[in-house]
């Protein structure tokens, strides 16, 4: 008969936080193996006050928090478990969990040794205890990569070839987060379905990231108007109007050079970098990203 080698834990897979480069905003990322534990902790984490919001992206729960610490009035079956600390130092995030019984499981053993997790403080939980612990976890920021046309008429798909570069970059310093395909204005030059894709990380080197990305990207490209950009920065909504006018309609050259600032580089400028550009703000917005054009502009 097979052994069960820790029956009550289930190890969180891994967990990964950024913020942005004022450190008042955190996003906690958690990758689940137990899809009912996560829907559990959601539900329960989001009474927290430091808990602005909560989202399931994938196999990943991610938690909007705000720097802090709080006394969490914990109740069994009500209020379970929670977060009780956000803090964020210049290299380093820390968050600190609670729980009741199960939920102090959850709160404790279950996400202390998660990959990612530099150090951990932990109770000990089980049974009817009040338990939790603090894990510390590299400081990271989000980066998002756009890229367009990559393929020809006679092969490639840009969407693919994304996320394998994706997959090659990643490492202990870059996680990679997600991927979305972006349904673009069917503009007379496309290959066919005139799709972009964003490539979503957290990472806390952004410049290696972005050089190891790029050069996979000129390797494998099978088109001279390949397009990249990159964006660095924790929230790229304020890009929503520009990618939602590029689903809609032909854009000119000169509103794309509007919104190339600080935080938005250009990295390969062929005719796709309309189409890298307009993609990055649609990161994990997926039902809205792929909504076809309906003919009317």
């Amino acid at each position: 008969m097979p052994k069960i080698a820790d029956p009550y834990v289930i190890h969180y897979p891994e967990i990964v936080a950024l913020s942005d480069l004022e450190g008042r905003r955190v996003e906690l990322v958690e990758f689940f193996d137990c899809t009912g534990g996560a829907m559990w902790a959601r539900h329960h984490y989001t009474k927290s006050p430091l808990v602005e919001s909560a989202r399931v992206v994938g196999a990943t729960m991610r938690y909007l928090l705000r720097p802090g610490k709080v006394e969490l009035p914990l109740q069994g079956s009500t209020f379970a478990a929670g977060i009780t600390g956000v803090t964020v130092e210049k290299d380093e995030i820390a968050i600190s969990y609670l729980g009741l019984g199960g939920g102090g499981v959850g709160a404790s053993i279950c996400r202390s040794t998660a990959k990612g997790v530099l150090r951990c403080e932990t109770d000990p939980s089980g049974g009817g205890k009040v338990a939790g612990s603090t894990v510390w976890l590299p400081r990271r920021e989000r980066v998002l990569i756009g890229i367009d046309d990559t393929d020809t008429q006679e092969e490639g798909a840009t969407w693919t070839l994304a996320h394998n570069i994706a997959r090659t970059v990643e490492d202990d310093r870059s996680r990679y987060l997600s991927h979305t395909i972006v349904q673009l204005f069917p503009v007379p030059f496309r290959t066919k379905n005139c799709v972009a894709t964003v490539c979503e990380f957290a990472t806390s080197d952004p410049g290696g990231l972005v050089a190891g990305y790029r050069d996979l990207l000129e390797r494998y490209t099978l088109s001279k108007e390949t397009g990249m950009a990159v964006y660095r920065g924790f929230d790229p909504s304020h890009l929503l109007p520009f990618g939602r006018k590029v689903q809609r309609e032909q854009v000119s050259s000169e509103e794309l050079g509007g919104v190339l600032d600080g935080r938005m580089q250009a990295i390969m400028k062929g005719r796709g970098l309309m189409g890298a550009v307009a993609a990055i703000p649609f990161s994990t917005r997926y039902t809205e990203a792929i909504e076809p054009w309906n003919g009317n502009g």
